[in-house]
């Protein structure tokens, strides 16, 4: 069956391959859809550490005296 989406296609080491195989084996998915998977995993925890280094930084400039309390924003 045809399908939609775009497709990607990727080499990968006999020892990653053999761990891919095990684990979409044992929980009844194709390789495709565990690859997948771990490809949003992966992107999610990238854009995690992008927000936390962005709020780190934010810390470091934070002036309680020119910050807005609840009030002054919400009014």
């Amino acid at each position: 069956m045809p399908t939609k989406n775009p497709r990607v296609n990727i080499v990968v080491e006999p020892p990653l391959y053999n761990t891919m195989h095990d684990l979409a084996t044992s929980k009844g998915v194709s390789m495709s859809t565990l690859a997948r998977d771990l490809i949003r995993e992966a992107i999610e925890l990238r854009e995690d550490a992008a927000i936390g280094a962005f709020a780190d930084i934010r810390m470091k400039t934070f002036d309680r005296k020119k910050a807005l309390s609840h009030e002054d924003v919400w009014e």
